[in-house]
């Protein structure tokens, strides 16, 4: 048992208490300064342990969406050595995509956590997730809540939470369980260990970088991890409760927003939005965006709309970031169909699904990778966890191919591949054709049988606001652009796409959506 470095919380408070002064978080419009979060976290933390937690306890997190509170809680279960477990949802892009309460309940018996912390406004619904349960964890809430919970800002008598000795913790002890949904829509929880978090803390206190973060995607999943970042280098973070481009918009103007983070609809949504041409946007150095895949004359468009800003990272949960495509790799139409560049070419690969077989340049197989900071698998999940990784290699489950120059093409997932009339035909490579046609500012697309068992191609289409989408032109592009194998069979015009994950399809839902579409009189060929 060893901790190569020190534990993370204690690094950060370190770094508050260094200038307690200085603003750290922006949410509502209410500022904390550095000093106010190291007071919230080390009262929490009293508190917890006086309710007897320690390391190798579980703590449920159930917060509203991108709030203090959620940075706060997880911040003080772990500088217990405890793990923070987030219950509320699964979605890594949207913040008010909550869990059914069942899943929620199922989620805290199997974690086995003594405390459940929430904030006030979901005091109510913790105490219904524990009402079917006898001697479950204990109600802690953060403020006061009544005579059945216990609260978080409260002074306690249980002495300071830094007395505690560091050495008695460990490199493999879990740090944060975040759920995911996998490709099957049922939560997993990917484990973090405190091995993971401590050496990013460390990373971090290398760096200076005077960052205005602005997050709207929920901070239970790494855009929690993108937030410490920010504090350890002595940036400020912008809390919204999802994503709004207008107000997306001001809040750049507004905090002077250096960095935004989005999916990659949500660049287009923010590119097209009225108020776009009457806003200052001059802070901002970086608009990052990840998910689902980009269509190059989309990026192409936002290139000169917001300058030599654009950034693309692809990752997964369970890998961190992999690749990159920089600013300068915009100007090269090519290029944008790509995910960039391995960050660790060494540590990046295209195998074989079947054998594992490392492939050259140019053949499709799947992404694996080495990741730097590696998850330390799914919680009590042994077999998900061997099946994936392989030969040490960490699979994603995404295809692609690296070309001559070292650039990732992705192609889709292996469990998405839809056989048409004896052919493979990969949902991703219609999706970006028909983002890219007149009228289109969003397309998902999924394979589905019908009656027969023959499987047939359906898109979701939403289009541009103002704008009239013809699908017999659609058709037309995509067989000019592909094949005629290619053409979708039901074309359907939506509002919103159904997504999970940073901007990516949900596949699932989609799939029914399209089922419900095959047995109604939509256009279809």
């Amino acid at each position: 048992m060893s901790t190569t470095h020190e534990n993370y919380v204690r690094q950060l408070l370190a770094h508050f208490d260094a200038d307690p002064d200085r603003a750290a978080v922006v949410s509502g419009g209410v500022t904390l300064t550095t000093g106010e979060l190291a007071e919230a976290t080390r009262r929490a933390g009293a508190v917890m342990r006086g309710q007897g937690v320690g390391r190798g306890d579980v703590v449920g997190i159930l917060t509203e969406p991108n709030t203090p509170a959620t940075l706060i809680l997880r911040w003080a279960a772990n500088l217990l050595g405890a793990t923070a477990a987030h219950v509320r949802g699964m979605n890594a892009v949207s913040p008010d995509d909550e869990l059914r309460l069942e899943l929620q309940r199922a989620i805290v018996a199997e974690v086995g956590a003594r405390v459940l912390a929430v904030d006030a406004a979901n005091a109510g619904r913790a105490r219904e997730l524990l009402a079917a349960g006898t001697g479950g964890p204990v109600l802690a809430v953060y403020g006061p809540a009544g005579p059945d919970t216990v609260d978080l800002t409260a002074e306690s008598g249980s002495g300071s939470v830094e007395d505690l000795d560091s050495s008695a913790f460990a490199d493999e002890d879990l740090a944060v369980i975040t759920q995911t949904s996998g490709s099957t829509g049922h939560p997993k929880g990917v484990c973090w260990p405190f091995a993971v978090k401590n050496e990013m803390a460390t990373s971090a206190r290398t760096r200076s970088a005077d960052a205005h973060l602005l997050i709207t995607a929920p901070l239970t999943h790494s855009s929690g991890f993108g937030a410490d970042d920010t504090l350890f280098t002595g940036g400020v973070v912008i809390l919204h409760p999802g994503f709004d481009p207008g107000a997306v918009l001001r809040a750049v103007a507004e905090h002077g927003v250096t960095r935004l983070i989005l999916g990659t609809p949500q660049v287009y949504a923010l590119a097209t939005h009225p108020d776009r041409p009457g806003t200052d946007l001059s802070s901002l150095s970086e608009l990052i965006y990840t998910g689902s895949h980009a269509a190059p004359l989309r990026l192409r468009e936002a290139l000169e709309i917001f300058g030599p800003v654009l950034m693309q990272v692809y990752g997964t949960t369970e890998t961190g970031v992999l690749t990159m495509l920089f600013p300068g790799d915009h100007h090269d139409l090519r290029l944008c169909g790509t995910v960039g560049r391995p960050l660790n070419p060494d540590a990046v690969s295209v195998r074989d699904p079947d054998t594992g077989v490392a492939l050259p340049a140019g053949e499709v197989g799947e992404v694996c990778a080495v990741p730097r900071w590696a998850m330390a698998g799914y919680w009590h999940e042994p077999e998900l966890t061997a099946q994936a990784t392989r030969d040490g290699w960490t699979r994603t489950g995404d295809l692609g191919h690296l070309d001559d120059d070292g650039y990732l093409h992705l192609t889709g997932r292996l469990s998405d591949v839809m056989k048409v009339k004896g052919i493979l035909i990969h949902p991703a490579a219609v999706e970006r054709v028909l983002s890219e046609a007149p009228g289109v500012s969003q397309a998902a697309v999924c394979g589905v049988e019908d009656a027969d068992r023959v499987e047939r191609i359906y898109a979701a289409v939403v289009a541009r606001p103002g704008t009239v989408v013809d699908l017999d032109d659609l058709r037309r592009h995509v067989s000019g652009a592909l094949s005629d194998n290619h053409v979708p069979s039901v074309i359907e015009i939506c509002q919103e796409l159904p997504v999970i994950g940073p901007g990516k399809p949900d596949r699932a839902r989609l799939r029914t959506q399209a089922r419900a579409a095959f047995g109604r009189d939509v256009s279809r060929v």
